[in-house]
């Protein structure tokens, strides 16, 4: 091979390995954890605190609180380590920040004990652990249906009596159902009828969404079977259908990017209400099968408005899209997905936009 062409493979391959080199590079100088302007360089956990609350301090995007943990793949499993009490340091000494915890006597005791007994199981419910969101905020959806199928809950045993024949029915009240299995005491979850939930955009129908009224314990299971209202937040009535109450379960929630390109839209607010702000459930018109699991974390924008026209003729335009908050998805249904509204700077409302950040 000749001189001239020998120097030039060399330049190709060169060029070559600069341009896959800052291929290679380019993700990870988009991908750079961005630390609030006014970031602390401790920070002493109080109780209340949550995963996400804690990194906000230090990140602009709290929901990359791993990254900054550093954390890896079996880390994450279990992320619960952080108590009330404990300090916080960030680190800037490796030009990528990190957070490093210092801990203290008592907790590091206790820590010790935990991990010598087989007994304990560390979740985000534990009452000393700081959890990744406000717990309280969605304990009360994990635990009941919310999306259902139409027909199988209007084929689902209802309530058909109440005392001496009252429409409305109160906690402690004896009420009858039929249609009703299962054994004496089982627990019951009331419902009821709700409305259905459809695509915006396709119009397809996405589910049924209920209202839990309340629970019931079954005294005896007949043809027509008694019941004992054991709790409501607003008063059971005539129809209201029965679901068995699931098991309790707790879950790890870490959140990450989703694979897919997902954009969507709310198109449910919890309660109804117009402005939704922080720690508000909303519903969005994407699921599993959509590739949403829980833990994603999605940006919510501000629908787009029609500018108003001065002159006939002019073409249509838009206000750009502004971002208002994150979702953080904590609930998927094959169609549909629950998410918590966080680090809101302004209400999120129906029809706002959520995509993958």
């Amino acid at each position: 091979m000749r001189p001239s062409a020998i120097r030039s493979n060399l330049v190709s391959r060169l060029v070559s390995g600069v341009i896959i080199t800052l291929a290679a590079a380019l993700p990870a100088l988009a991908d750079e954890l961005k630390l609030q302007d006014n970031a602390p360089e401790r920070y002493v956990v109080v109780k209340g605190d949550t995963l996400w609350d804690i990194s906000g301090k230090f990140l602009k995007d709290p929901w990359r609180w791993p990254q900054i943990w550093n954390m890896n793949r079996d880390e994450i499993k279990n992320p619960h380590w952080i108590y009330p009490g404990d300090v916080i340091v960030l680190d800037t000494s490796g030009g990528s920040p990190r957070l490093r915890l210092l801990g203290n006597k008592d907790t590091d005791g206790m820590r010790a004990r935990q991990k010598l007994d087989p007994r304990i199981r560390v979740t985000q419910f534990e009452p000393q652990a700081a959890p990744a969101i406000p717990a309280q905020a969605i304990e009360p959806f994990l635990q009941r249906p919310l999306v259902v199928d139409e027909r199988e809950f209007a084929n689902a045993p209802r309530i058909a009596l109440g005392p001496e024949d009252r429409v409305a029915i109160a906690t402690g009240d004896r009420a009858y159902a039929v249609g009703l299995g299962g054994k004496k005491g089982d627990v019951f979850q009331v419902f009821h009828g709700g409305k259905e939930l459809r695509d915006p955009d396709t119009k397809e129908v996405l589910g049924y969404e209920v209202t839990y009224v309340g629970e019931a314990v079954s005294r005896e299971v007949a043809d027509v079977s008694s019941l004992q209202i054991v709790n409501t937040n607003q008063e059971v009535v005539l129809g209201d259908r029965l679901i068995a109450k699931p098991p309790r379960e707790f879950t790890n929630y870490v959140p990450r990017v989703p694979d897919n390109d997902i954009r969507g839209k709310v198109i449910s607010t919890y309660g109804g209400v117009n402005d939704a702000g922080p720690y508000t459930t909303v519903v969005i018109n994407k699921g599993g099968r959509d590739g949403l699991a829980p833990g994603h974390v999605l940006y919510a924008y501000k629908a787009q408005r029609l500018v108003r026209k001065e002159k006939r003729g002019e073409a249509d335009l838009y206000t750009p899209l502004e971002r208002n908050g994150s979702v953080f998805i904590y609930r998927v249904f094959p169609k549909l997905a629950y998410g918590l509204v966080l680090d809101s700077n302004q209400s999120v409302n129906l029809l706002d936009e959520v995509r993958k950040p």
